[in-house]
């Protein structure tokens, strides 16, 4: 999975500025249109607040603005425009760090910024050294490797990418395909951390463990000196995702907008074709997530659907009315879409744990 999605020659992400959209392989909220920034700003300025930036001078600089999975910059463009209009004091605050794996995307972002690539204070492959302010992923963590394991009457087994067996198709150099094959867990940090979260999966359940997005969230918070972490993704809480409605895993792809594909076998999933041609993906587990910030000395402000997050920033508008007419916003907040599908995740850093706006319709997961 790491190999397919981030090799910098043959890794999915790394080939192309955007593989999201209409003309990509599946949509993302920042596809939706501008709405999805303006809205997310109501919440950035907010959290300026909190953490004292917008008393500032203008042109200092003090309030940094994260964007982890950046790509080409879609998102803090929209976020940086509409602060820019409605709250240059938090406009003229924020240092604008995109961190973002691929280099075709980062040699875009500038053009994606335009009018406000001046507020950029840098574009990397890494977060930086130690931020105050707001980090946001959008959609970034559940594209993490991740690893697979399947509960078998003899124990926990992982399941493995084997090496494809002799043959192929000399004349049209198609090598044969590769398959899986399950083997003992190649690390014991997998029976660990189901045991932390006190499951028990029965004979023949097969499910997903990300141990980067732990390493990944200790990393941010230990970074993050003080303010906020918003984190948009697919996932459940812990024992949602690692039951019985979710007993097959989560992992799967996307190819021009349609999840899975054709399957030879059991040993030759959807996922594991044509890799470097498509995304692959699997949901979060975000009581591990919290429970690893929290460790960090971080604490929750918040956990709902986009929906509702979306809802209470709404009242932040110049017109809340006429983003309520707005077609980008029903598809935003329509039930059964991404307003239910992806959950949002908000953790502070020495800022206790205030009432947000985004906080203020409904907390609620579905």
């Amino acid at each position: 999975m790491d190999l397919a999605l981030y090799d910098p020659q043959f890794g999915y992400y790394a080939r192309a500025a955007q593989r999201s959209g209409r003309a990509g392989d599946f949509f993302t909220s920042v596809d939706v249109g501008s709405l999805f920034g303006e809205l997310l700003e109501v919440q950035v300025a907010e959290m300026a607040t909190l953490v004292g930036a917008a008393d500032f001078r203008p042109q200092t600089s003090d309030f940094d603005l994260v964007e982890a999975g950046a790509g080409n910059g879609r998102l803090s463009a929209d976020i940086l425009r509409a602060a820019k209009r409605r709250d240059p004091a938090v406009y003229e605050s924020i240092r604008l760090h995109l961190v973002e794996a691929s280099a075709q995307a980062r040699r875009a972002q500038a053009g994606t910024l335009d009018d406000v690539a001046e507020r950029l204070a840098s574009s990397s492959s890494d977060l930086p050294e130690s931020f105050e302010g707001v980090l946001i992923a959008n959609e970034l963590i559940d594209a993490f490797p991740v690893h697979q394991v399947v509960m078998r009457e003899d124990g926990l087994r992982e399941v493995f990418v084997a090496q494809p067996v002799a043959g192929g198709d000399r004349k049209t150099q198609r090598l044969a395909p590769l398959r899986l094959i399950e083997g003992p867990p190649s690390t014991p940090a997998l029976a660990a951390y189901l045991e932390r979260l006190g499951v028990a999966l029965e004979p023949g359940w097969r499910v997903e463990i990300n141990l980067r997005a732990v390493d990944w969230i200790r990393d941010a918070a230990r970074r993050l000196r003080r303010g906020f972490i918003v984190l948009i993704d697919y996932g459940h809480d812990a024992r949602e995702l690692y039951s019985a409605a979710h007993s097959t895993g989560t992992l799967t792809t996307f190819v021009k907008h349609r999840s899975g594909g054709p399957e030879a076998s059991p040993e030759t999933p959807p996922w594991l074709h044509q890799p470097g041609e498509q995304d692959i993906t699997a949901h979060v587990d975000f009581t591990s997530v919290r429970a690893a910030a929290e460790a960090e000395g971080m604490a929750m402000v918040g956990f709902l659907d986009q929906t509702y997050l979306l809802i209470g920033l709404l009242d932040g508008l110049p017109n809340p009315q006429s983003a309520l007419r707005n077609p980008q916003f029903k598809t935003l907040v329509m039930p059964g879409g991404i307003g239910s599908t992806h959950k949002v995740l908000i953790l502070g850093k020495g800022v206790g744990t205030p009432a947000l706006r985004g906080c203020s319709f409904r907390m609620r997961v579905t």
